[in-house]
């Protein structure tokens, strides 16, 4: 069956959200994309464009260590490199706050009443 594409970030972000279910994971994309910003502050700092490309490998390396590792999932970037980008930093915001964990959570029981409500109804008489 092919896979429903997604059409906007609303819809995107409780894709992303399951897609990085294990904290580790989180905080592999958390030291990645903070070391990916140190970098570009020092491409500008020095006038080093080397450090652009240090900061990519930094801040994709260590996501990917978590979804292919860990998360054993292919990173959304592949097929949603715009809202993927974006929902590092929604998911950097919500770390940085501490709120994470519990927007996992509340995402994680929202698929889980989707799911009870797609099932057929089971009729208890023979």
């Amino acid at each position: 069956m092919a896979e429903k594409t997604i059409k906007s970030f609303e819809e995107f972000w409780p894709y992303y959200v399951g897609e990085h279910s294990k904290p580790i994971t989180r905080n592999l994309h958390f030291f990645g994309t903070h070391l990916g910003l140190l970098n570009l502050v020092a491409a500008i700092a020095f006038l080093q464009p080397l450090y652009i490309l240090s900061g990519l490998v930094c801040g994709y390396g260590f996501a990917w260590i978590g979804h292919f590792f860990l998360e054993k999932n292919r990173p959304a970037t592949f097929t949603y490199p715009a809202w993927s980008f974006r929902g590092d930093f929604k998911m950097l915001g919500l770390m940085w706050r501490g709120k994470m964990s519990e927007e996992v959570a509340r995402l994680a029981r929202r698929n889980d009443e989707r799911t009870l409500a797609d099932r057929p109804a089971v009729s208890s008489s023979p």
